[in-house]
């Protein structure tokens, strides 16, 4: 009879993919007891998703994660993102940012990086542990995992699209199932022809059809390559089924020549271009985030970006009901805040499956064409950047001044302590008060976690003082001088309220 080892934690995190280390790293950022349950017992060295979108770089540069990351990234020649790998770059120098383009960073570097970080901040990686069981009541969880029995307050899932936690709950997965499979492989190639890249480029050029099948070659540098295809006929083989060496060389050929050899085959998958999000991100003591909470076609780079997001927008409030300093409701505002941005990714990534059909239909191919020609126009290219790269998000928060809700640009700072940058005020997770203008009470006594900055800009923020969550967005802002009653109401309303 095995004996489990019964272990005691504010909150565990099931699933160490970029998603859950990130939550990890915020949650013991803020000094939460938090433990990291993974199956497997070491990472899986893939490339996957690794394609940082322009706001999650912002995000990650406000936490001191961004350089590491930078360090490993790909070479290539910066180009601007997609929307169904159309041939005109998305330009996101209408919002604001310091990072106009997508970082291409192999995933298993990402979370490496992410790994190394939330441990140092105290949390608990332990792999080799598959959740098995979940019994939640009004006090807490407890999960089993392989030989640990681990009570907790709270368990988010950040599982995978195919979360044992949500099985195991018997949550409902609702949405469009796979109508085709692709084929994802990390390889090394020993020959190459002319037709193979030799850097990444904007992804209109990377994509290739010929003799039946499509594929897309990025190089990774030392002829290592990240190979994806499919067939133009979407007779693919069932997605039980593991690819073969055969297969792969069989496509590579196809599209890229004879010439083109395959050397070594380090790791390979299957996925599909379904399409499904939970009903609710919330259930109890129960939370789910990532592709747990949300699946859909790898279309635009945007699945590892939301999963990102959705841990920065999860992580400040479940540290704040964990350490009592917000009722348990401010949990709800994250499925409030963060179902409908799921489900805006889900909506466009299916549009863009449409119109990237590697074997367009008459209608699908003449809809292309005047969507190109729409993506010329700055505006309509504006809006679609601002979608993809995430920086046009802005959330339905109360209140009446324009800003709240909004992302705030990564200003030049002259604070009292010297030049800063904006980003720079969020390396420990706090709020931020932003005094521009002597709007702000001196001798005011703010709550735990809220630091206020006086500080002067040379750009227009569009306000005097400006109240920044720990994710990053406004929650509050005037326009002129305040009393310290306001601010401390408006600080209980923006990082306490219960949607």
């Amino acid at each position: 009879m095995n004996v489990l080892t019964e272990i005691e934690n504010e909150v565990v995190v099931a699933g160490a993919g970029p998603t859950g280390l990130m939550l990890a790293y915020e949650l013991a950022l803020a000094g939460v007891g938090t433990m990291v349950l993974e199956k497997l017992h070491q990472r899986v060295e893939q490339v996957k998703g690794g394609g940082i979108q322009p706001r999650t770089a912002e995000l990650l540069e406000s936490r001191g994660l961004l350089d590491p990351l930078l360090r490993r990234a790909v070479p290539g020649e910066p180009a601007g993102g997609h929307f169904a790998a159309l041939p005109v770059p998305l330009d996101c120098s209408p919002w604001r940012t310091r990072h106009l383009f997508p970082i291409a960073v192999p995933q298993w570097e990402i979370e490496q990086v992410l790994e190394e970080r939330a441990i140092a901040a105290g949390a608990r990686v332990l792999r080799g542990n598959a959740v098995s069981g979940v019994e939640s009541d009004d006090d807490g969880v407890v999960v089993t995992a392989g030989g640990l029995r681990v009570r907790a307050r709270y368990l988010v899932a950040c599982d995978g699209g195919h979360s044992t936690v949500r099985k195991l709950l018997g949550l409902p997965f609702p949405g469009r199932p796979g109508t085709h499979q692709a084929v994802l492989a990390d390889i090394r190639l020993s020959a190459v022809s002319a037709l193979v890249p030799q850097q990444i480029g904007h992804m209109s050029t990377m994509t290739r059809h010929a003799g039946g099948h499509w594929a897309m070659l990025i190089p990774l540098g030392d002829a290592r390559y990240r190979l994806t295809f499919g067939r133009a006929d979407r007779t693919d083989a069932t997605h039980d089924n593991p690819v073969t060496a055969e297969e792969i060389t069989t496509a590579l050929q196809a599209v890229y020549g004879q010439e083109t050899t395959l050397g070594a085959v380090e790791n390979s998958s299957r996925f599909t271009d379904a399409t499904r999000q939970l009903e609710q991100y919330r259930t109890g003591r129960v939370l789910f985030a990532g592709d747990a909470a949300h699946i859909h076609p790898p279309l635009g780079g945007q699945g590892l970006n939301l999963g990102i997001q959705d841990a920065f927008n999860l992580g400040w409030k479940l540290a704040a009901v964990v350490q009592d300093r917000a009722p348990s409701g401010l949990l709800d505002s994250y499925h409030a805040e963060r179902h409908p941005v799921g489900a805006q990714v889900l909506h466009h990534t299916s549009a863009q499956r449409v119109l990237a059909d590697p074997h367009p239909s008459e209608d699908v191919a003449a809809l292309r064409d005047i969507f190109i020609d729409l993506l010329r126009l700055p505006d309509a290219n504006r809006r679609l950047a601002g979608l993809v790269s995430g920086l046009s998000l802005r959330y339905e928060l109360s209140g009446e001044h324009p800003l709240t809700g909004r992302r705030v640009p990564d200003a030049d700072l002259v604070s009292e302590t010297g030049a800063t940058r904006l980003s720079a005020l969020f390396g420990s997770g706090h709020a931020v008060l932003l005094d521009l203008a002597g709007t702000v009470p001196a001798a005011l006594r703010l709550p735990p976690r809220v630091d206020l900055v006086r500080a002067t800009c040379t750009e227009d923020l569009g306000a005097a003082a400006l109240l920044i969550r720990p994710d990053g967005y406004i929650c509050w802002a005037a326009d002129s001088a305040v009393g310290g009653d306001t601010v401390l109401a408006a600080i209980a309303g923006g990082l306490a309220r219960v949607h």
